[in-house]
This record gives C-alpha cells, structure tokens and sequence, in this order.
C-alpha cells in the first residue's frame, strides 16, 4: 500500500466493519467484525489481499449478472417474455434488430444500430467473432455467442473497474465493494455495453492522479465515444484547476482528449458523435424513466399538459446548467478545496438526475465515484434498495408499454412515476451529503484519515486559495481545513 507521498511502506487500512454499526451486523455470520489488534496493511496476508477477495466478489457478482439472463438464455430474447423476466440485453436486441445478425456493421447503409459511436465500432469487431446469415435469417444459437461474449468482455471490465477504484481508495479499499457487489450493477451490467464508458472514466482519473495527463486525455476521448458523460471527469478537473491555479496538467489532459476525440469523430461524422445526452427522441429510445417521463404520465393522469420532446430538451439542458453552475460555486467557494472524486460525482449525478434518455443501467455511472466518496452503508443499503425496486417497475412498464402482455402482469403508471420519484428523491439525497462532506471536510470519511486528495494528481497537498466567502448547506459554517482528528481503525 502507497501512502499520499507515493513511498511504498505498510500503512494501515480502514475496515468498514469496525465502524460501520450496519456491517458490524452483517458480519457476524462470518465469525464478527475484525479483532481490534488486527493490524491490515501493516501485515500483509498470506493469499487473501483485499484485492484479491474483492476480485473474487465481482467474478461471483459477474456470474449471477449472467444468471440473471438465464431465462432468455434458454428460451430466447422474445416479446414479451424478456421484459417480463427482466432479461432485456442491448447486446440481443443490436443483434436481432438492429441488423448485426444480418452481417450488417453499425453505421453501415441498411443498418439501423443507433448506440453510441465507438459503441457501434466495438458491437461490429465483436460480431465478426460470432457467426451470422447473410440472408436475414438470426440463429438462435448465434445470439447466445453474440451474447456470451460481451459478458466475458464486461466481466473483465468490471473487474478492471473494481480494481482501479481500490488503488484510487488509497486506505479504503474496502470500500470499493460497493462497485462490486451492487445488486444495481448485478441486474443490469449485461444489459449493455455501459461499464465500458465506466471502466474509462475512472482508469482515466487513476492516470491523472499518477499524473499521466497524455494517458489520461487518451482515455477521456475515447470514453467520451462510449458515452458523453465521461467528458464531465475533465470538467471536474477544469474546475479544481481554477480553484488552485494549476493549469498545466489540465491543458494536457484536454489536449491529448480533444485529439482522440476528433480523430474518432472525423471518420463517422460528428454529427453522431456530438449528440447530447439531452436530445430525447422517444421514436428512438422508447421508454424512459427521466423526471421528465414521470411529469408527463402524471400529467395524462391528471390531464394537464404534457411536454414535447423539444421543450424536454431544453429544459433538461437548462436544469443541468443551473446544477452545474451551482456546484462550480460549490466547487470555488467551499473553506477547502474539494477532492476530485466529490467533484465528478455531483457533476455526473446531476446529469442523472435530469438526463432525458434515462434507463436503469446508468446508475452505473456513479457507483465508482460513490465507493471514492460516500461510504454510509445503511444509506448506500437504501439506495440499492430503491434502485432496485426502481429497475423492477421499469421493466414491469416497458412490458405494458411496448408489448401485448397479460394485463395482469402489468403495472400501473402510478406506481412507475411513484418509482421514478422516489429513485431522484434518493439520489438527490445522496448527492446532498456528499456537498455536505465538501463543505465541512471533517466529515469526510478520507480526510478523516488526515490525507487529502488521493485521486487529485496535481491537486493532491496542493496549495489552497483561501475562499472568500464559504456556503452551507446545513446552517453551520464548515470545519476547519486539517483540524480533524485521525480516523480509528
């Protein structure tokens, strides 16, 4: 383990299971919390490192993520069967549907994949792997070694994201679990290629915090082709430059991304690739569940108004500058800088939260920026909860929606916009405490340690503009800059 200096010497490592009261609980049934004289990072074990135990984690979550699909997998992606059974995958339908069973590559003449740009370069190198009918006719058996080999890819993937996510939790290794056994990420990351976009966004912040700024601009321009969102991590970045006056490294870092990026766009056009995630078409998305969905179904219910397409984009754009404006106050007029993970969280959580083309699976998104920011287990424990029933009630109403299913195995848009809610509620509340953490750093869980920005690269012990005027947001003024006490093991 490397403490902030960089020197490799043992250090001690947090264990959530000392402190956190919930799984203090939970792990009696595996003989208790560990013993008080235990002394992890300092002695090294025989076989079972955290990285290796947490590794083991996401391959067992990786599996049941596979199992989750079982019933398709035997029976075949059919309507309305897979939405039933909540097996839906991006990966069977691209291939069914969409033209790459037919030996149509994305993007070609006659191909209707309509998925990100790089997302359709990776989606077309794979099918090449599997075998196909030129004559329109889809093998059954073809779609499950379509689908096959896109979970061997995302296992590997999400096992990679699981690992940087340690190395960037410096003493909280643990705390990487949540990416890897979020039941979230078990139910839906075979239900496309969004952990792709993840595993870039955050090996690229591990770059940069080693200060690999070229790499880690390579890595943001292309997961910016997998998914937009990731252009927000070099936003979190800018922002953290302006707060410290550092700006050689972020100069470097968005050079070396807008090279990739436009040597990925030229080729395709950058129409395709410049699409914001805030341009709702609902003739090509089809079911969203946005807080601007759940408006317009309890709009029809009540028989108001409902809001066209154009003016959803135009509000959700609105929205997400009025959230980005305040979390750039955030950002420049907290007591003390804030850490970069803080910064990308909120930036992405606010885009979840008024992103127009919303689906279960992007809470992907942010799980490992919560494992590097938030770590109250009971109040993760909810969300999951929540996230959860959210996914269920999704699929029960795309069911309704796109399908002639039994009418009882449906559910009413009541409970989806009721869903819809609570999942924004939730998120929002989780996003809250994390801008709570910035503004009174005493509370946060790694500067308790009496470290200060392990992921921040050139940011990290780097020299603080003192703010003017620091806000709150609990009606108390924030905490001293390095007064809090080290955090006990």
């Amino acid at each position: 383990m490397e403490d902030e200096a960089g020197a490799r010497h043992p250090v001690s490592i947090s264990v959530p299971s000392r402190k956190d009261v919930l799984l203090r609980k939970l792990t009696e049934v595996v003989g208790g919390p560990l013993g008080r004289h235990a002394a992890p990072g300092r002695v090294r074990p025989a076989v079972f490192t955290v990285q290796r135990v947490l590794i083991l984690m996401t391959t067992a979550a990786a599996v049941l993520a596979v199992l989750v699909k079982a019933p398709c997998r035997a029976d075949g992606w059919v309507r309305p069967e897979q939405f039933y059974r909540a097996c839906y995958s991006d990966w069977t339908e691209a291939f069914q549907f969409q033209g790459l069973g037919s030996g149509l590559l994305p993007f070609a003449e006659g191909s209707t994949f309509d998925g990100p740009l790089l997302v359709g370069v990776l989606a077309g190198l794979l099918v090449l792997l599997v075998p196909t009918s030129a004559a329109g006719i889809v093998q059954t058996q073809s779609v499950v070694q379509y689908f096959d080999l896109n979970a061997v890819l995302i296992a590997a993937v999400w096992i990679g994201t699981v690992f940087v996510t340690i190395r960037l939790a410096s003493r909280r290794p643990w705390d990487a679990a949540i990416v890897a056994l979020a039941p979230i990420a078990i139910l839906t990351a075979t239900s496309g290629w969004t952990l792709l976009s993840v595993l870039l966004s955050v090996l690229a912040v591990w770059l940069f915090a080693q200060r690999r700024y070229v790499l880690s601009g390579v890595l943001l321009g292309f997961g910016a082709g997998f998914s937009i969102h990731v252009l927000l991590v070099f936003a979190a970045i800018v922002l953290l430059a302006v707060r410290t006056g550092r700006f050689r490294a972020p100069l470097v870092t968005g050079g070396s991304m807008a090279a990739i990026w436009l040597l990925t766009v030229v080729p395709f056009g950058p129409a395709r690739a410049l699409a914001l995630p805030w341009e709702y078409d609902p003739a090509r998305i089809g079911i969203s569940s946005s807080l601007w969905s759940g408006y317009n179904l309890l709009a029809e219910r009540l028989g108001l108004r409902t809001l066209s397409p154009e003016i959803t984009g135009i509000l959700a754009f609105v929205a997400f500058a009025v959230l980005a404006a305040l979390i750039t106050l955030l950002v420049l007029r907290a007591s003390r800088r804030p850490r970069l993970p803080q910064v990308i969280l909120l930036l992405i959580g606010a885009l979840v939260l008024v992103l127009p083309d919303y689906s279960p699976e992007l809470t992907l998104w942010l799980l490992p920026f919560l494992a590097l920011t938030y770590v109250d287990w009971r109040i993760l424990f909810i969300w999951q909860l929540v996230e959860v029933l959210h996914w269920w009630a999704y699929w029960m109403f795309v069911a309704r929606q796109v399908s002639s299913g039994p009418v009882e195995n449906n559910i009413d848009p009541a409970y989806f916009t009721t869903a819809i809610l609570v999942r924004l509620l939730v998120t929002g509340y989780l996003l809250y405490r994390v801008a709570q953490n910035m503004l009174e750093p005493e509370y946060d869980p790694v500067r308790r340690l009496d470290i200060d920005d392990p992921a921040g690269g050139p940011f990290n012990l780097a020299p603080d503009r003192k703010a003017s005027a620091p806000v709150g947001l609990s009606g108390s003024r924030p905490g001293p800059n390095l007064t809090a006490p080290r955090d006990p093991q």
